[in-house]
């Protein structure tokens, strides 16, 4: 399966599906608003919560997922 991402306006909240086959056996808060499901040691999703502050309005809908991977803070392990 491709990146899928979805946009779910009145949570404000989007996420990013690495795969949907999985399921998630843990969740890390990487920082506020940002957090990332695991299944065992694979990642397999991000979810942005509070999307429309941090994303560009206009663009939430048909919005390109380089976009989103650049705003993503990264913790080192």
């Amino acid at each position: 399966m491709a990146m899928k991402v979805t946009y779910d306006s009145m949570a404000d909240a989007m996420y990013i599906y690495f795969t949907e086959k999985k399921k998630s056996t843990r969740t890390e808060e990487v920082s506020e608003d940002f957090l990332v499901d695991y299944a065992g040691k694979e990642m397999i999703g991000i979810e942005i919560l509070d999307a429309s502050k941090k994303l560009p309005k206009e663009n939430l809908a048909t919005l390109r997922l380089s976009s989103i991977i650049d705003k993503i803070p990264v913790m080192a392990q």
